[in-house]
């Protein structure tokens, strides 16, 4: 089996049900992935909207996520609980998940959640750095990526 990303909320390239965006309840989706690969020591996920007119614009990034992990709870979004993982700033400037929200009503985007699997346990950024700074730095160290495409438009 490959490397997979998938979530029990919806499926792929499917639309991403109102409460995983900011204009619903802004909760996070349930994430599992399976079949890491050899060497795999950390994760990252990262939720960016893929037809946004910044390109690539970062809803979330979670990082230094431990090798032996394989899931995300719903509302793993504000860095805080039993969970607690490391969040970059996003693009709308929050340390948290900030979900779906195109700026054009009824014009669908498509949005990527990202796992990226790391050759390191951690990367080396401070705290609340922003999602590209942290991305830039797991980028050499990236051995395998799984993707969960999903739509929205309001």
């Amino acid at each position: 089996m490959a490397f997979s990303l998938s979530s029990p909320a919806f499926e792929n390239g499917r639309p991403i049900p109102h409460r995983h965006t900011r204009g619903g309840d802004n909760l996070s989706p349930f994430l599992q992935w399976a079949d890491p690969p050899d060497g795999a020591q950390s994760f990252v996920v990262v939720l960016e909207d893929a037809d946004a007119p910044i390109p690539a614009f970062r809803h979330w990034v979670v990082y230094d996520i431990p090798q032996d992990r394989r899931h995300l709870a719903e509302g793993n979004s504000s860095g805080a609980g039993t969970e607690a993982l490391p969040h970059a700033t996003n693009d709308f400037g929050n340390a948290r998940y900030d979900g779906p929200e195109p700026v054009a009503e009824g014009q669908p985007h498509t949005y990527r959640y990202r796992l990226m699997a790391l050759n390191v346990p951690s990367i080396d950024v401070r705290s609340g750095a922003p999602a590209r700074e942290v991305l830039e730095a797991a980028r050499p160290h990236l051995i395998a990526e799984a993707e969960l495409t999903g739509t929205y438009s309001h």
